[in-house]
């Protein structure tokens, strides 16, 4: 694997998706995480190598609680005698 190129080479998304056909191993990086994987002018799937690192090494995987907000309470509503 020469790491000095900047996409992966076909042989090595061939190995991370088992699939040769490009439409099923888009479909499969996308599946694994690798969203800024895309279909090349040529139809072949381009990956850059420093984003499969990135996603290989968990970087910015640490995920935010969503934020909720408390409900809001009224006082209750007293009755008249």
């Amino acid at each position: 694997m020469n790491t000095t190129e900047l996409v992966l080479a076909k042989h090595e998304i061939e190995a991370i998706t088992r699939y040769s056909q490009p439409s099923k191993q888009l479909r499969e990086l996308h599946r694994q995480g690798f969203h800024r994987a895309r279909l090349g002018r040529t139809g072949g799937v381009l990956l850059e190598r420093a984003h499969y690192e990135a996603v290989c090494s968990g970087a910015g995987s640490v995920a935010q609680a969503p934020r909720v907000r408390p409900p809001k309470l009224r006082p209750p509503h007293e009755k008249r005698p």
